[in-house]
């Protein structure tokens, strides 16, 4: 059965970004019914651009604040079974949607999403982010789709069934982080989220530290909101999406100690440094290495610059302990005391970041 679909592309500011996104959704083999653009709020020529590619663009009357709401003020506006969000700073395979589209011959699948990279390796944090994304993409998520339990269908490159989301209010606008809150409770509901591996996104990601600190400060006081909104829901309905959240919690509980390892066992335990050391970087390469070869082969990448990048993937690391602590308190501990409202301001994760609304 071949199922309608649109495309909502929020955008501020993206100019720049905003052709490469269009023309890779306008040579899709299963081509969109359409595709609209919300020019939300922008000062450059983001409409003028969108215009010029012959998609219906939407302009608010002021700038809404958030990618969920710039989404929202689009969603009465599509008509196609299916919806496709797709961040501006996105470029899809030319077989993203044919791809994505047969798991929705599944009643019970709400919403869908594939597998994302890195479209640039220019700087050390896009190159530590190329590593994660290649770690949790080929490890994480099978795992997760496997037991039925995606932890989350990325917002850049999510396909949802129109229907379920209108009746779900739209994309949640409670959270900072609506992909992941939309995902858990469709979950909770007993609706099916997918994983499509083979379907292909290349997202850009935080060319400096600046940017890479306002991203992953979003996301991780995101998980964090969604940990105290969903856990109780999540163990009594979706016991296995809850461990895997459990277990995030706890790695990120216990990763400074494993980071602290080496200046434990050489200063408390009087080992030798290059022992130490040895083993340090042992251990995490043998995990680490066969799955960086795997996935470099499955996407045709070239294997040797996969590898030279996982230095770093530490730098990435740091500044994702750093966040995930901060957002383990504010979120858990001083929201519920009522000494912090928690994150609420929604903040770009790239100087232009297509597709993320300010």
């Amino acid at each position: 059965m071949s199922r309608t679909l649109s495309v909502i592309v929020p955008a501020h500011n993206e100019e720049a970004g905003l052709p490469a996104t269009l023309e890779a959704l306008l040579r899709q083999t299963v081509p969109p019914e359409e595709i609209i653009v919300v020019d939300d709020g922008s000062v450059d020529r983001t409409g003028e651009v969108a215009r010029s590619y012959g998609v219906t663009v939407l302009t608010p009357p002021q700038n809404l604040g958030s990618k969920a709401k710039a989404q929202n003020h689009a969603l009465p506006h599509c008509e196609s079974e299916l919806v496709l969000a797709v961040d501006a700073d996105t470029v899809l395979a030319p077989d993203y949607i044919e791809k994505i589209k047969p798991v929705f011959d599944d009643p019970d699948v709400v919403v869908a999403a594939g597998n994302v990279q890195t479209r640039f390796s220019r700087t050390p944090w896009e190159r530590g982010r190329s590593i994660e994304y290649l770690f949790g993409f080929h490890w994480h998520r099978p795992i997760q789709n496997a037991v039925n339990s995606p932890m989350v269908c990325s917002g850049c490159c999510s396909v949802f069934r129109r229907e379920p989301l209108v009746a779900f209010g739209g994309f949640p606008e409670r959270t900072i982080v609506e992909d992941m809150d939309y995902t858990w409770s469709q979950q909770i509901a007993g609706r099916r989220t997918v994983y499509v591996a083979d379907a292909v996104a290349w997202a850009a990601d935080p060319e400096t530290l600046t940017y890479l600190r306002k991203q992953v400060w979003r996301w991780m006081a995101g998980f964090f909101q969604n940990v105290r909104l969903h856990l109780r829901p999540l163990i009594t309905r979706k016991p296995m999406l809850a461990l895997w959240v459990i277990v995030a919690v706890l790695e990120i509980l216990t990763v400074p100690l494993w980071l602290a390892g080496p200046f434990i066992a050489t200063m408390a335990m009087h080992q030798p440094v290059g022992r130490t050391v040895a083993w340090w970087f042992g251990a995490e390469l043998i995990l680490l290495v066969p799955l960086l070869v795997h996935a470099a082969r499955r996407r045709r990448l070239p294997v040797l610059g996969v590898l030279l990048n996982i230095p770093f993937a530490y730098l990435t690391k740091a500044v994702n302990v750093y966040y995930a602590w901060k957002g383990l308190v504010v979120e858990l501990i001083l929201v519920p005391l009522r000494l912090s409202k928690g994150l609420s301001v929604y903040e770009k994760g790239r100087a232009h970041a297509p597709g993320e609304s300010r």
